[in-house]
């Protein structure tokens, strides 16, 4: 099989033989590359299409879509769409956030102090055994 430099199959880089690896989650329409801006859920009960931010991870039953479709998505007659705030400009975490997750990982590394072993004065302990008197 020849590869042409660049070319992708089967989910592989052909030139350099590695899986293809996407940085950012791409709208979902069929034919549209840009990158997700919103997500898009369906409450079939009500006859209501939601659109929100983005979501954090990926799930069954809704759909990321960009900033173009998301703002121009239009439902069936007798649907209601409900649109929430989405801030288009967030440009990713921001320098509280980072601090916070940089703070959470130095106390999950910080080793815990030794705890004085519980002892309730009756018995003998040898390593991790312990013999109790008899109590009869």
């Amino acid at each position: 099989m020849r590869l042409l430099a660049g070319a992708r199959v089967r989910g592989y880089c052909a030139a350099r033989e590695e899986p293809v690896v996407r940085q950012s989650r791409r709208c979902s329409r069929s034919g549209c590359a840009q990158p997700a801006a919103a997500t898009l859920t369906y409450v079939y009960a009500e006859s209501t299409a939601v659109v929100g931010p983005l979501a954090t991870f990926s799930e069954p039953h809704s759909y990321d879509l960009c900033e173009f479709h998301a703002e121009r998505l239009t439902v069936p007659r007798g649907w209601e769409v409900v649109r929430h705030e989405i801030d288009l400009e967030d440009s990713g975490p921001t320098g509280d956030d980072l601090l916070a997750l940089a703070d959470a990982v130095r106390e999950a590394a910080r080793p815990e102090p030794p705890r004085a072993p519980a002892d309730d004065g009756r018995g003998t302990r040898r390593g991790h055994l312990r013999v109790l008197p008899d109590l009869d």
